[in-house]
């Protein structure tokens, strides 16, 4: 029962002194209110003695709606039995408009933060093969994991695309940085390698003729890049490569043993006018190559990285097969870092198949 209030309570409520003194404090909360006040304010405030700024409303004179804070305290007498409660009222106003700017606020971002995710997810599908590729006479698997949690848009991609009968090209690679730029300079460096494959038959003059398309290009941004020439020879295949900038390919062995494979080459679009060179192999039947981007290479944990001498070891662990090669070095690639990849990671396994 209310038995005293204050001048500035009767303004806010837009009732008088008479018609408060008497009421129940329940009289003055909307419905949902008074369910608290029994279930919540009242059992606290019995054990506790006290609680602290409960969030309810209370309702005018005119039936709007007043946010407040209340404080509340409960006297007892020297019996232990409750006598008095005072209870302080807090105008919530200005507060409960804040708290519901700040969740339409966050409702947005959320959603803002959701259609960049779309968008980055979509935007990175148009820069590799919208599915696995096939490649008569040869087995292939990919992978391509992103870093972070998929906002920003990688700059690994790969391709693998024929271009003659029984003539492939395989082509993995890595643009400097990340974000809607260096996606705009890996569309324009897969599509510039599949035009110029069809024109030269060396994947170094195809390396030259993306150099020369990215020097020109008006971005400060540069690649890396390795570029397979795959064609069937019988039972084998003849593998010509060139690498700009980037790790070489591993070859693996019909055993399952694997070393890097011996070549290298200058990063792209950075010199006017650099040397690549082709390195010739054969992949007898059951022989294959690893194609990777430096994230893997470049995991870390700690101080450690997860370095060449762990791909070698992940890639003889789980054989020459690609498809289980692929997920085997990706998984070992996250259980190595044991968190959040500060790099994408991209993979290409091929191998002739056994006879």
């Amino acid at each position: 029962m209310v038995v005293k209030v204050n001048a500035t309570l009767c303004t806010w409520l837009g009732r008088s002194r008479q018609e408060l003194v008497g009421v129940r404090l329940t009289d003055l909360l909307t419905p949902g209110g008074r369910i608290y006040h029994e279930t919540h304010y009242a059992p606290m405030l019995r054990m506790h003695d006290t609680v602290r700024e409960l969030a309810l409303e209370l309702v005018r004179r005119d039936g709007r709606r007043l946010p407040v804070l209340l404080n509340a305290s409960l006297e007892r007498d020297p019996a232990g039995a409750p006598s008095v409660i005072r209870v302080a009222v807090l105008d919530a106003t200005e507060r409960r408009r804040y708290e519901r700017e700040l969740l339409v606020a966050k409702e947005r971002a959320e959603a803002s933060e959701e259609q960049a995710r779309a968008l980055a997810r979509t935007l990175q599908q148009t820069l590799v093969p919208p599915a696995e590729p096939r490649v008569p006479g040869l087995e292939v698997a990919t992978a391509y994991r992103p870093a972070t949690d998929g906002l920003i848009v990688g700059g690994d991609f790969y391709d693998v695309f024929p271009v003659a009968h029984d003539e492939w090209v395989v082509l993995l690679g890595d643009v400097c940085g990340k974000g809607a730029e260096a996606a705009v300079i890996t569309s324009l460096a897969r599509w510039t390698v599949r035009a110029a494959s069809v024109t030269f038959a060396e994947p170094s003059r195809t390396l030259a003729n993306l150099n020369e398309v990215l020097v020109q290009h008006e971005t400060e941004r540069f690649c890396t890049a390795v570029l397979v020439r795959l064609r069937r020879d019988g039972g084998s295949w003849r593998a010509t490569l060139s690498v700009g900038g980037h790790p070489p390919p591993v070859r693996v062995a019909a055993d399952g043993g694997a070393e890097p494979v011996a070549a290298a080459g200058p990063l792209i679009g950075v010199f006017d006018d650099p040397g690549f060179a082709d390195h010739d192999l054969v992949l007898a039947p059951g022989e294959g190559l690893v194609l990777y981007t430096d994230g893997v290479t470049e995991a870390r944990r700690g101080t450690a990285f997860f370095d060449e001498a762990g791909l070698l070891a992940s890639v003889e662990a789980h054989g020459p097969d690609p498809a289980k090669l692929v997920d085997g070095l990706v998984d070992d690639v996250a259980d190595f870092r044991a968190g959040d990849a500060d790099d994408d990671v991209a993979v290409v396994a091929l191998r002739v198949p056994a006879t």
